[in-house]
Formats: C-alpha cells, structure tokens, sequence
C-alpha cells in the first residue's frame, strides 16, 4: 500500500504583502501562501487527528483511515486500508525533533538555506493563494502550487484553516488541464486520539532511519546521479552499500533503485504510469558494467528518464 503523504483563520491583512527582503529577487512571490505551506508542513507532525479519507488514482479509488497522535513529543501514526484486502502501515515513537530533509524544504525559517536558496519553493513552484472551500466539515484555504519547469508536476492544495492540516490535494498534470491522482479527507476528528489494535492480513512496520549509514561491505561500490531537477536533495540511501536513493523536493519524491544485471541484458527501458507515480526501468552499460535503473516516485517520465541516464559509479557530483 502505497504511503500518501499527509498533513483559527490567520489573519490575511497582517500576512498580505509582508515579503521578506530575501524574496525581493525571486520576482513575485505570494508571500501568504509560503507561510501556509511552512504551517502545513508543521501540522502535519505536531497536530493530534483522525480521520477517513479517500486516495483516487488512475482508475482506482480506495478509503483509508489515519490516525495520528503526538505525546510527550512523540508521534505514531496508523494508516488502515478499508476497501479491498485489509491492511495497514504503522510508524511508531518518532521524536518530534527529528526533522528530515523533506520537512525542511517547506519551512521557511529553514527553507533559505537549502539548494532553493533565499527563493525556497518560489524558485521552483509559483504559489498562490485561490480561496476558500469547505471540506469535511472544516473549512480550508486553497493554494495553487504549479512547476516553474517540465520536471515536476503541480498540486492543488486545500489546508484546514484552524490547524493548517492539508485536507485535499490533486497532483496536476504537466498542462495543468488533468486530475493525475487526488487525495481527500471525507471526515476529520482533531484533538487527543489513540491508535487501534485492528486485526489486518498485511501490516507494515515502517522503520525509521536514524541517518546512520551501512558500514559497506568490502568491494561495494559507490554509486550517485550526476544530474537532479532544480531543488531536488538526498533524503535517503547515503551509504556505498545502499541499493536505493530518494530524493525530494518537499512535495515530490522519488527513489532511485541500482541493480546489477546478467551480462547478457540487451539496452532497452520499459515505463508505466498510476495516477501521479511513474515507474521507468533502464538496461544500461555504466563504465562496461551492465545494470538496472529504477526510477519509482512522483515525477513525469521525462524527469525519470533523464535521472537514470545519469547514474554512475564512484558518487559522482551532482550538477
């Protein structure tokens, strides 16, 4: 089961038009709409909640439930499938003050120092705000957030105005014209919750990296990707002896799997997309090396492609 990632009206007059200095560069920029973002991606960590919500991607759609509670700076979460097969992916006792990459692409008081620089997201989304809307009974303001370039999609976003929560989101095509998938809370309860002991045929303990790479075992080699998209870092897979890379860049990510392949593996690419996810595996000679590149996550084939025609041995620089 694939993981979704999941997330008192400020007043406007007081956000409107106050642009940080360290914006003036980047041309215009919806200030109001950075610091939505920046609450959302606290919220979603911070804030106690559960809820049902529907994930519609491709031809299908599925119900789900979540629940997720924050204690004594702690936080678990539950995520339970309720059409279909049961299953559920259960993530446990993660510290509050553990902020991965992803988090901090987001947050603003973080964001300047990132490969985005003084822009943050601005230099690589154009943000804006696009009203209100009522969902699940809450009501929410609406952000636009389109790609500046062909290597990201764009997203529609719609944020719980008292917690910030994201309540709906559609990941948008390269046009802007097509729904690729959409997420959306059909119900939300917000306050103290527990997590369930329900009986499911697949449950998924979802660890959590410490950061801590592998010690590599003797003759590993190294490997990288000598070209990302703008804005895009490392979150994951940093050791020699790692199989798999993700990176992100705070809204999409994607993960690069190496394999190495028979002698035999004639050159060729095989591709397939669900929704918003696009999978592209390469057959590819690296310095005389035969291989398998996978690209897997939420990137057009184009952006795919291109990664995967630049991985290579030895941890290249990224350029």
């Amino acid at each position: 089961m694939r993981s979704i990632p999941l997330f008192t009206v400020v007043v406007t007059g007081l956000l409107a038009g106050l642009v940080s200095p360290a914006w003036a560069e980047c041309g215009p920029v919806d200030s109001e709409a950075l610091r939505w973002l920046d609450r959302m991606s606290h919220s979603l960590r911070e804030t106690s909640y559960r809820g049902v919500f529907t994930y519609q991607h491709g031809g299908s759609i599925q119900a789900m439930r979540i629940t997720h509670s924050v204690k004594n700076n702690i936080e678990s979460e539950q995520i339970t499938r309720l059409s279909g097969a049961p299953a559920q992916v259960q993530r446990t006792e993660h510290p509050l003050d553990c902020i991965h990459p992803g988090h901090r692409l987001v947050r603003i008081g973080e964001v300047f120092q990132g490969a985005a620089g003084s822009c943050g997201l601005s230099a690589y989304y154009r943000l804006k705000m696009a009203g209100v809307k009522r969902i699940a009974e809450r009501r929410a303001v609406l952000l636009n957030v389109m790609p500046r370039d062909m290597y990201r999609y764009g997203y529609q976003l719609a944020l719980d105005t008292e917690t910030g929560l994201l309540l709906k989101t559609q990941t948008m095509s390269l046009d802007g014209k097509r729904v690729l998938e959409r997420f959306q809370f059909a119900d939300l309860e917000i306050g103290d919750v527990e997590l369930a002991g329900t009986h499911v045929d697949v449950l998924h303990e979802a660890a959590h990296s410490h950061g801590e790479p592998a010690p590599a075992p003797e003759g590993a080699a190294s490997w990288g990707v000598r070209w990302l998209p703008g804005g895009f870092m490392l979150t994951d897979g940093r050791g020699v002896s790692a199989h798999n890379k993700t990176f992100t860049d705070g809204l999409a990510v994607f993960t690069v799997f190496l394999e190495p392949a028979p002698q035999q593996l004639q050159p060729g690419e095989g591709q397939a997309r669900e929704g918003g996810t696009t999978a592209y595996t390469r057959g590819l000679l690296i310095e005389g090396k035969p291989a398998l590149v996978t690209v897997l996550g939420e990137v057009p084939i184009n952006t795919a492609r291109r990664v995967a025609d630049s991985v290579a041995w030895a941890n290249p620089d990224v350029n």
